[in-house]
């Protein structure tokens, strides 16, 4: 089973960054590789609700994400499956004196073995997943500085 993970500390209230994070229409704008959401079933971000995501193309395919855990301002938990993998991603708000730490974390395992799964999990799958994951919450982070700027505009 593969692991990646990726933090940022943000300025502002975990509320905040929670209220950006769990927005869906927002998504396409900070998620590396998300296209557009086809479907969200139940009531997002609360355990059972399910997100159903196309990725751009060359990306994952079909994403498919049903919550397993929540709490409000700490994180959620997803079962995540795509065309390649499945796994759970947990992103968790951890309040700091100046801000709040956002983290995500991947764990998965590849459906397909392909000789030597492990080598390809370590040299090629863990890497990109990472860098995705980097990608997100810095495009997060940018997207919540822009909130924050617009709404003190206002």
């Amino acid at each position: 089973m593969g692991r990646a993970r990726a933090a940022i500390d943000v300025p502002g209230l975990a509320s905040e960054a929670e209220a950006l994070w769990y927005d869906h229409r927002r998504w396409p704008t900070f998620i590396d590789g998300l296209h557009h959401v086809a479907r969200l079933e139940g009531d997002w971000p609360n355990v059972g609700a399910r997100v159903v995501w196309d990725s751009n193309p060359g990306g994952r395919g079909r994403v498919v994400e049903r919550v397993v855990g929540y709490e409000a301002r700490a994180g959620q938990t997803l079962e995540i499956e795509d065309e390649r993998v499945r796994g759970r991603q947990r992103v968790s708000f951890a309040p700091r004196e100046d801000g709040v730490r956002v983290e995500l974390e991947q764990d998965w395992e590849l459906k397909q073995e392909r000789g030597v799964p492990f080598v390809v999990d370590l040299l090629f799958v863990r890497r990109s997943r990472r860098e995705s994951l980097q990608r997100t919450l810095r495009r997060f982070a940018a997207e919540l500085a822009s909130e924050r700027e617009t709404q003190a505009v206002r």
